[in-house]
């Protein structure tokens, strides 16, 4: 039994990376396991904050300086020993505090107040003592500081046997989901006398007995026997208080998606392509392989087939999978078809579940209940054991890089994870990122295609429209003369439509015609954003909001007017031309409550709606067979972003939302609008040819000397005060010109392209190197010494190969 535990804590102090040893109490030295979570004193003060177990030892030298562990949050480790592992390695790749390595593994729940009270699963426990705890009940309010050693030690062993179960009751965030339960009170013969005795005219009530008698061991959630057999609430209630049946709550796992019954799928017959790539993938998941494949299979290829084929073969194994997608709008659909397939063995994490919601998804796949984790970007942490496959699909996307410290890529983390599962990593894409498309034609990760459409349907007719000239006759700014017939002719046939705009509100931003001010956040160097519904001014990077001025600010002139384009200013755009249309808009303001991508999804999946409008949440995996016409109202938008990226990205933006079109047996098309039309990526967008984009893009990035040729690092200081900032960043410019040799390259400092976001100025600055040893020194070191300086308002973030350098 060790004596000493090694305990990071919770506190943004320098020491972050490095443990605290305390005392372990006499009473917790056989409970106390790495992994756990405890409470410690922390400073000079009686401050209390949380902490991880991360070591335990028999030995000290200076123990009569060491503090006691107060308490012991947990019955069992929340972190495991790959947990702790993939910290260490979190620590070191992306420049981060070991705390925050910690805390993103868990789910907010176990992260907010709470309390945990055991339950006893079984009738009878033999222990004398642990039935006196309980006094008669079957649940108890979990305190670990009121038990005994031996209280504690003789609870831990029932857990581990599963005669206790250890419930986790979120306070204020989220309550545990308690609903009604019942069964049978009396015996069999007695509810049959009681149906003899009643009244021809009481249907109700002999239907009720009959379904007693009929089931009359088994227990019932009340909704469902209400929902499925036709009784009331009232009706389950007057027969407990008669005691035909006993009614009592029980805590009931939260469903994510609320889906209800499922009509189960089977595996399809592949086609030989289809079939090339799940036999590589399968071999490796035999041969326990920790090889990365990248899947590049245009849209509508049947890739989700192949994933669910790969799965399931994971699964006959024994093992489990994970399976991770970019958007939470794609979610609905890929749980659905998962769900059709696997039943409960599949669950669901992303960051708009509720924190309950969440937790018990959590509990779920840590209890081996759930075999198949679906998940966005955080789910890579899911305590899956066992992982025979790890799937990203939609590799390419930008939204799989943690913006906040730990600022890790999960492709990154999959790909430590596979290594220790030895299992294999699929990435899937139509449009590969040029670093991963690299590494495959390298041999670094294996190359497999799907270059067929599933159904052998070709991929739909795309059609370039040049809107410097097809302005002066379109029906109105957004929407070209040919773009508002095709629209006519679909909605005609009953076929439906979809639109992308890659920017939300009513218009970009409202201008003064006589002085020319623009008006501006008062918190950031950008403009407001202005949204018709609420009549309001946004910004939509720090959050102000403000009423629409009727006179400019400036020169007091009312020649206020609102130029550019939003999804919301096209709806309207749409309602006039198309009065008969039924229009669904998705974008963030439309999406923001809680189940709303299922519900706007649903509505257009089952045809309650004509055309779907909305951002690049809608360009990807999303499948409709009746769409057959796509439009892109301004193609522009991301290619006129100042980063290396931007061609890149408008490719496949275009690419993917063209593949909406036409996947069923109706022909498709795509019509893009756009002021650049010779511009390399959406000609090529408009061929869908990934090969000559990837040839193209790879030369100017070789000129250029960027990723996939070089490694990128992006250091930010932000400060209140501009010189601050920029003063730091020039230190840090001299300094690293000691660290680097002359093959790397330092572009900066400059103000970021928004040099001030909340009243926060940025200054920044950009490595690119290929092989600098000594630079990853120095980085650790200063993430250390900038503490001191952070306390001051000034704040340091170093990125490894970001997503922008905007």
């Amino acid at each position: 039994m060790a004596k000493y535990a090694q305990v990071i804590v919770d506190v943004p102090a320098m020491q972050t990376n490095h443990p605290f040893t305390y005392k372990i109490p006499e009473k917790f030295r056989m409970i106390l396991q790495i992994g756990m979570r405890v409470t410690v004193s922390f400073g000079n003060g009686n401050r209390k904050i949380q902490g991880f177990v991360v070591g335990l030892s028999d030995e000290c030298s200076n123990e009569h300086q060491l503090k006691s562990i107060i308490d012991v949050l947990d019955l069992k480790p929340v972190l495991n020993d790959e947990a702790l592992q993939l910290a260490d390695w979190l620590v070191t790749e992306t420049f981060a505090f070991k705390i925050k390595c910690l805390q993103v593994m868990l789910p907010n729940g176990l992260r907010s107040k709470y309390e945990k009270t055991i339950k006893i699963k079984d009738d009878f426990i033999e222990d004398e003592e642990i039935q006196q705890l309980f006094q008669g009940k079957n649940e108890l309010k979990y305190n670990s500081q009121k038990f005994s050693s031996r209280q504690l030690k003789q609870i831990e062993k029932l857990r581990r046997e599963k005669k206790i179960l250890v419930n986790y009751h979120i306070k204020d965030k989220a309550q545990p989901k308690e609903v009604w339960a019942f069964k049978a009170e009396t015996s069999i013969e007695a509810l049959k006398k009681i149906k003899a005795d009643l009244r021809k005219t009481a249907i109700k009530q002999k239907r009720l007995l009959e379904f007693l008698i009929r089931n009359h061991d088994q227990e019932f959630i009340q909704s469902t026997v209400t929902r499925e057999f036709n009784f009331t609430a009232v009706d389950i209630k007057k027969a407990a208080e008669k005691g035909w049946l006993k009614r009592f709550k029980i805590t009931k796992y939260r469903n994510p998606y609320d889906i209800k019954e499922v009509e189960r799928s089977f595996p399809k017959k592949l086609t030989p392509d289809q079939r090339k790539v799940t036999d590589s993938v399968n071999k490796s998941i035999d041969e326990k392989l920790s090889q990365t494949f990248l899947l590049e299979g245009v849209t509508g290829s049947g890739k989700t087939e192949v994933y669910l084929q790969i799965i399931q073969h994971a699964l006959e194994l024994g093992k489990t999978a994970l399976m991770l997608v970019p958007e939470i709008s794609l979610t609905p659909q890929i749980v659905r078809q998962f769900k059709e397939r696997f039943g409960n063995e599949v669950a669901l994490l992303h960051s708009a579940l509720s924190v309950g919601e969440r937790l018990d998804e959590w509990r779920r796949i840590e209890d081996g209940d759930a075999k198949i984790v679906i998940g966005a970007r955080s789910a890579i942490f899911a305590p899956l054991k066992n992982i025979g496959v790890i799937i990203m699909d939609e590799e390419h996307e930008s939204s799989y890089k943690q913006e906040d410290m730990p600022r890790y890529h999960a492709r990154d983390v999959a790909i430590w994870r596979s290594k220790r599962h030895k299992c294999p990593v699929v990435l899937g894409s139509a449009t590969p990122s040029l670093e991963s498309r690299a590494r495959a034609q390298k041999g670094v990760y294996k190359w497999l295609t799907l270059d067929k459409r599933i159904n052998g349907r070709p991929l739909p007719e795309v059609k370039l429209i040049d809107m410097r000239s097809a302005i002066q006759s379109a029906p109105n700014l957004d929407i070209s003369s040919e773009l508002a017939r095709e629209i006519e002719k679909r909605l005609a046939r009953h076929e439906q439509i979809v639109l992308m705009l890659n920017r939300r509100g009513y218009a970009a931003y409202i201008m003064c015609r006589q002085c020319g001010e623009v008006i501006k956040c008062p918190n950031c160097d950008i403009s407001l954003t202005y949204h018709k519904d609420t009549n309001s001014l946004k910004c939509h990077y720090c959050g102000h909001e403000e009423f629409v001025p009727s006179v400019c600010p400036n020169c007091h002139s009312k020649k206020l007017r609102c130029f550019g384009t939003g999804t919301q200013k096209v709806e309207k755009e749409l309602i006039e031309l198309f009065p008969s249309a039924r229009i669904i808009r998705m974008d963030v303001d439309t999406t923001s409550r809680k189940g709303s991508h299922e519900r706007l999804l649903k509505q257009f999946s089952d045809g309650k709606a004509d055309i779907l409008l909305g951002t690049q949440m809608i360009a990807k995996g999303l499948d409709f067979p009746n769409v057959t016409l796509v439009g892109v109202l301004n193609a522009d938008t991301t290619l006129a972003l100042p980063d290396f990226r931007a061609s890149e990205r408008t490719f496949q933006l275009l690419t993917q939302v063209s593949g909406r079109a036409g996947r069923a047996e109706k022909d498709g098309k795509v019509i893009i609008q756009t002021f650049n039309p010779e511009h390399y990526a959406i000609r090529y967008a408009q061929k869908q040819d990934y090969e000559l984009f990837f040839k193209k893009e790879m030369y100017i990035r070789h000129r250029g000397g960027y990723p996939p040729y070089f490694y990128t690092i992006q250091i930010t200081a932000s400060h209140k005060n501009e010189s601050v900032a920029a003063k730091k960043m020039y230190e840090i410019q001299g300094e690293l010109l000691n660290h680097i040799s002359s093959k790397a390259m330092i572009l900066g400092p400059t103000p970021a392209s928004i040099a001030r976001i909340n009243n926060q100025y940025y200054y920044q600055l950009v490595i690119k190197y290929k092989n600098e040893p000594e630079l990853e020194k120095y980085l650790q070191s200063l993430m250390n010494e900038v503490q001191k300086e952070e306390r001051n308002g000034l704040k340091l973030i170093i990125d490894r190969n970001p997503i922008n350098f905007m």
